[in-house]
């Protein structure tokens, strides 16, 4: 999943690599874009940002440590079931976003 910054998409790997290997990458993903306002990639980077935060102290040796510490980081927050707080309610966002919500005629 990926804001709609210019180089987030299948071109960046042909700038950067030989055309096989950029084609090699670029079929192995499936591209998503947020919408320009959505919330879901904010949600992504905050998180991620908590657990650099928490985890900045010290080095992490392989990978399977990080994998294991990444776990249990998870398990902890999830169960502590921190929530973010929106810029707006949902009503506001609606209005705000409703361009991005199908019109259905009844």
């Amino acid at each position: 999943m990926l804001d709609n910054l210019n180089t987030h998409g299948p071109a960046s790997f042909y700038e950067a690599l030989a055309p096989e290997e950029a084609r090699r990458l670029a079929e192995r993903f499936a591209f998503h874009d947020t919408p320009q306002h959505g919330s879901g990639l904010t949600l992504a980077e905050i998180e991620f940002r908590v657990l650099s935060r928490q985890c900045r102290n010290r080095r992490l040796g392989d990978a399977e440590t990080l994998q294991n510490e990444r776990r249990a980081w998870a398990q902890q927050r999830n169960t502590a079931s921190r929530r973010v707080a929106g810029q707006f309610p949902t009503a506001q966002a609606r209005i705000k976003l409703k361009r991005l919500y199908p019109v259905i005629q009844t």
